[in-house]
């Protein structure tokens, strides 16, 4: 690796700041969290609920790389009708291009997107938990309807655990007091 090589993806990705999420730009959260933000999201959630069998480091690395492509091909949702397999060649061929001289972080980001392992899966279902507690946030200040997010959270959620912190552990659609928690 060289120091042009890192530099070049060190600035590319950090790109990913100023990238908004696209599904709270859809719901109309003003200023919404930007992709980095809901990546150290998901990262803070490695590091308060990682089991102890599970190994921290590398679910945190997958917390950190696993919307690394989006800095090239943008938050594509369902909603933007791009069909699942072209959405994952999209971001495998990002991903290649943007880690070509960083093999072993390609190689993590590759794992992560097998769902081989039992880091990835669960680093899986902590991008759902962070996404259904920043719909809390925004609903708390009256910025959004976080239903359709958190049902999305509670189809995709399946450790009882994580359904509860995400607040889809009573309801398939939505928080199981029907409001959001303050904040």
């Amino acid at each position: 690796m060289s120091e042009d090589a890192d530099l070049r993806l060190l600035l590319e990705a950090l790109r990913l700041k100023d990238l908004p999420r696209a599904g709270w730009l859809r719901a109309g959260a003003p200023a919404p969290e930007s992709v980095a933000a809901h990546s150290w999201g998901v990262g803070l959630l490695v590091l308060t609920l990682a089991p102890p069998e599970l190994d921290r480091g590398r679910a945190l690395a997958f917390a950190l790389l696993h919307d690394l492509a989006e800095v090239r091909v943008g938050d594509i949702t369902p909603h933007d009708g791009v069909p699942p397999a072209e959405k994952r060649a999209r971001e495998r061929t990002a991903a290649e291009a943007l880690l070509a001289a960083h093999p072993a972080l390609l190689a993590l980001w590759e794992a992560y997107e097998a769902q081989a392992c039992p880091e990835s899966r669960f680093v899986r279902q902590l991008d759902r938990v962070d996404m259904a507690l920043q719909a809390q946030i925004y609903a708390a200040r009256g910025q959004i309807d976080p239903a359709p997010f958190l049902r999305s959270a509670a189809r995709a959620l399946t450790d009882p655990r994580l359904r509860a912190l995400a607040g889809a552990a009573d309801q398939p659609g939505g928080h199981p007091s029907g409001r959001p928690p303050s904040t």
